[in-house]
């Protein structure tokens, strides 16, 4: 099998495109349309079917593409190792994030990064913190940013920032003025909530000990931004713990209410990475970057008063 054909065909599964993988390999649409038939002609199966959108697997496609994906995530590896041998500054780091921490935080943490090593790419993904652990797991992130996450004995913590989960109100709300809410309170109120598979939400449910033929949340949803904006138009509530809210909290879009609830007064936002999967020097310095991030926002935390306002 051509190690060329199979490039194309990683590219092509991961962007579902013939087009787009073509601009990021650097090549004509035509190119990777003859590997891609090639390949499809050396295993005797179609691989991808056409859609408006563009092209999308087959069931032997999405087999032969998680079979090969663990061949390709190597490579690179492979590729970065021989790098950092030869004491090359450059690479790339995949990160897998909760989007609670995407505006809030990154920005800042990878343009400081960039500044010194300039030659290091990102592939930023946002998800939940299930998906991001089966990413970690899987070889597919190098870094991942988990909310809430279960222990897992292949999966190695290298910093934690503990915080409050707050309840999100507009300033309109009739909750804007509150100092503090009982979780008694909320009952009944129309509530916009991430899907179970996140972190946030599985803490939520089970300090609400919710009723399941209550009819709130009105909005479930995979975006924690779209919960965020929810909050933003008066008719509902939302969670998120500080960290991810600090931009509206200062634009005046959100108040940040306390709760009156032991299990929501530390939620963990961790960086964390697979314990034996060996790491590149691209990824070990990001790694460090983040870490030091997150040990001044511990210290900074310890710094604030108790029940004090988001900074």
């Amino acid at each position: 099998m051509k190690l060329l054909s199979l490039r194309y065909f990683d590219e092509v599964a991961k962007l579902g495109s013939i087009r787009r993988a073509a601009e990021r390999l650097h090549v004509a649409p035509s190119a990777v349309s003859r590997q891609i038939a090639q390949l499809e002609r050396d295993l005797d199966a179609l691989l991808f079917f056409r859609t408006k959108a563009g092209v999308q697997l087959t069931k032997a496609g999405e087999t032969y593409y998680l079979e090969t994906r663990r061949v390709m995530l190597d490579l690179t590896h492979a590729r970065q190792a021989v790098d950092d041998m030869r004491g090359l500054r450059r690479g790339e780091v995949t990160l897998y994030v909760i989007e609670g921490v995407l505006f809030g935080l990154l920005p800042g943490v990878i343009s400081t990064f960039c500044a010194e090593f300039p030659d290091i790419r990102f592939t930023i993904r946002t998800a939940s913190t299930d998906q991001i652990v089966a990413a970690l797991l899987s070889g597919e992130a190098d870094i991942g940013l988990t909310f809430n996450a279960p222990p897992r004995a292949e999966i190695q913590i290298i910093e934690e920032f503990v915080e409050p989960i707050y309840c999100l109100v507009s300033r309109t709300h009739r909750f804007a003025q509150s100092t503090k809410l009982k979780l008694s309170s909320l009952v009944g109120e129309p509530m916009a909530l991430p899907e179970s598979s996140f972190g946030l939400r599985q803490i939520l449910d089970k300090a609400l000990r919710r009723d399941p033929n209550d009819p709130t949340p009105v909005i479930t949803t995979n975006s924690l931004e779209l919960t965020k904006a929810m909050a933003m138009t008066g008719k509902m509530i939302a969670f998120m713990p500080a960290l991810s809210v600090r931009r509206e909290v200062n634009e005046g879009s959100l108040c940040a209410i306390p709760l009156d609830s032991k299990a929501l007064s530390e939620s963990r936002t961790s960086i964390c990475i697979q314990r034996a999967r060996p790491m590149t020097f691209a990824s070990r310095a990001f790694l460090r970057t983040l870490k030091q991030e997150f040990v001044s926002l511990n210290a900074s935390a310890a710094k604030a008063k108790k029940g004090s306002k988001i900074a």
